[in-house]
């Protein structure tokens, strides 16, 4: 794929949208273009946070490890980004990624996506934004998960 390519998928990722195109440049040619086949990990739980993710086509799955294995919490689709949480917060990876068809993605360096940040605070917001409405999905998930729950509880 050639770069231009490269910078207009980047374009339609929407925390990149508001970006100068010779920025986006500079991004995609920095980042590593990376392919995965379906059931390989692009990172694991636990893993340090030295990249983020842009996924160019294919699709994933978040997963989080417990006592009863591996659970399912949330799908990678086409133009999502993936692995920032472990960047911003300085911490290990809170989730693995597992593809589940053909995966392409653009692996960002911690150091390019913190730089981007403060080169382009704008693209900090709308990262905001993406956090924002994961937690308020998650919540409503985990508010639904116990109320059914209580029921159950209430019955004993």
């Amino acid at each position: 794929m050639l770069l231009r390519d490269e910078v207009e998928m980047l374009r339609r990722v929407p925390i990149f949208s508001r970006i100068a195109p010779a920025k986006l440049k500079l991004l995609a040619f920095t980042s590593d273009r990376m392919t995965y086949n379906v059931g390989q990990d692009l990172f694991r739980q636990g893993d340090p946070g030295d990249a983020a993710y842009v996924v160019l086509s294919g699709t994933a799955d978040i997963l989080v490890h417990s006592s009863a294995g591996d659970i399912k919490v949330a799908d990678v689709e086409l133009n999502s980004i993936v692995g920032e949480i472990a960047i911003l917060c300085d911490v290990s990876r809170t989730a693995t990624v597992r593809a589940t068809s053909p995966l392409e993605v653009l692996r960002i360096s911690k150091e390019h996506f913190l730089k981007l940040l403060s080169d382009f605070p704008e693209m900090a917001v709308e990262i905001m934004r993406v956090l924002a409405d994961r937690l308020n999905h998650t919540t409503a998930e985990l508010t639904a998960a116990r109320a059914a729950k209580q029921p159950q509880a209430a019955a004993m």
